[in-house]
C-alpha cells in the first residue's frame, strides 16, 4: 500500500491505496518530488483533463524520483537510476510511467525539487516553439501568459534555438520585471489594450512571427493584430477562456498559420517521439544547468491542500513543488 491524493466527491483526502506495479513497457518511480500543473485543479474540483478525472482518480502529471523497476520490454533505465517523469496519478507515494516520457535527471547536484519543474514545461514547449511554431532563427517569439513556469520554459528555448527577439506578457509589474532573466528582451503588460502595437514595434514594426498563446480567449484577435503577415500562432493553452470572437477577415488577411496543439489526443508514439527530439535539442543545455526553473515554493505531501491554494490564487512565479520523504 502507498499515500495519495485521491479525488473524491467532496474534493480530495490523501488516502491508502494499492502501491502501482509497472507494465511491460513502464517505469516504476519512488516519488520524491511532486510539481503542480493548473489541469489538477480542475480534476480536484471534479472536472477532467482528458481521459483524467472523476471519483477515485490519484492527479498528478510529473514527479522525479528513484526507478524502483523496469518492465520488461524497458531498455535504458535501471533500478536506483534518479529521473524525472510526466505522465497521470502522480501524487503518490509511487507512480508509473511510460518509458518514452521517463528522463534522467541530467546532473547529480539537481534536486529532485529542481528536476520536477522540468519535464512537462520541456515537453510541452519544445513541441510548441520548435515543431508546432517552426521557429526560425532570427525570428521574434511573444509567449502570452509568460510567468507560469511552461511560459519561463518557452522564453528560454526560444532564445536557446536562435531567436532573435523574446516578449514576454504579463499583467503583474513584479512579474514582468522578472522575465528578463528567463529570456525575455521585452516584456509587455497584456491587460493594455495597445499591447499588440508594442509588440509589433519590439520587431521593428513589422509584427511577431511567432505567438505562443496559453490565454486565448479574448487575446485571440489581439494576437492577431500583433501577428506578422505569414506569422503563426500555436494555441498551447485557454486560461483566459475557450470561446470568444475571432476575426477570420484578419487572419486571412495576414495569412497566419493557426496551430492547437495538446497532449490529450496524442498517441505514445508521439509523446515518445515529443522527448526525444525535446532532449536531443536541450539535453545539452538542462546538463550545463543553463536551463531552469525558479520555484516558487515547497510544500511537504501532507499540506498538499496549501499548494493547491496556493495555485488557485495565481500569485506565483514559477513552479509550486510538493515533496515526499
Amino acid at each position: 500500500m502507498m499515500k495519495a491524493v485521491v479525488v473524491t466527491a467532496n474534493g480530495f483526502e490523501i488516502a491508502e491505496v494499492a502501491k502501482p506495479t509497472a507494465g511491460p513497457e513502464q517505469v516504476l518511480v519512488k516519488v520524491r518530488a511532486c510539481g503542480l500543473n493548473r489541469a489538477d485543479l480542475g480534476v480536484l474540483a471534479g472536472g477532467a483533463h482528458g481521459k483524467v478525472g472523476g471519483a477515485g482518480t490519484i492527479p498528478g502529471m510529473e514527479w522525479a524520483g528513484e526507478v524502483e523497476e523496469v518492465g520488461a520490454r524497458v531498455r535504458g533505465f535501471k533500478r536506483g537510476d534518479r529521473v524525472m517523469c510526466s505522465g497521470t496519478a502522480g501524487y503518490a507515494e509511487y507512480a508509473v510511467a511510460d518509458w518514452g516520457r521517463v528522463m534522467d535527471i541530467p546532473n547529480d547536484s539537481m534536486s529532485y525539487e529542481q528536476a520536477v519543474t522540468l519535464p512537462i514545461a520541456i515537453q510541452t514547449m519544445h513541441n510548441a516553439v520548435v515543431t508546432a511554431g517552426e521557429l526560425r532563427k532570427g525570428e521574434t517569439v511573444l509567449v502570452q501568459g509568460a510567468s507560469s513556469g511552461v511560459g519561463l520554459m518557452a522564453m528560454q528555448i526560444a532564445k536557446l534555438m536562435g531567436a532573435k527577439t523574446v516578449i514576454g506578457t504579463s499583467t503583474t509589474p513584479e512579474r514582468r520585471a522578472q522575465l528578463k532573466n528567463f529570456g525575455a528582451d521585452f516584456a509587455i503588460d497584456n491587460s493594455d489594450p495597445q499591447w499588440p502595437q508594442h509588440a509589433i514595434e519590439a520587431n521593428g514594426g513589422k509584427g511577431v512571427d511567432l505567438i505562443i498563446d496559453q490565454l486565448s480567449g479574448p487575446f485571440g484577435n489581439q494576437n492577431l493584430e500583433a501577428c506578422a503577415i505569414l506569422g503563426r500562432i500555436v494555441n498551447v493553452g485557454r486560461m483566459a477562456g475557450r470561446f470568444a470572437e475571432f476575426d477570420f477577415d484578419l487572419h486571412a488577411l495576414k495569412r497566419i498559420k493557426y496551430t492547437g496543439v495538446t497532449f490529450r489526443t496524442r498517441s505514445v508514439e508521439e509523446v515518445r517521439s515529443i522527448t526525444s527530439l525535446a532532449l536531443g535539442d536541450l539535453g545539452a543545455h538542462l546538463e550545463s544547468g543553463k536551463l531552469s526553473l525558479p520555484i516558487d515554493s515547497t510544500f511537504a505531501f501532507a499540506d498538499i491542500a496549501q499548494a493547491f491554494e496556493r495555485m488557485r490564487t495565481n500569485k506565483h512565479f514559477g513552479k509550486i513543488v510538493v515533496t515526499l520523504g
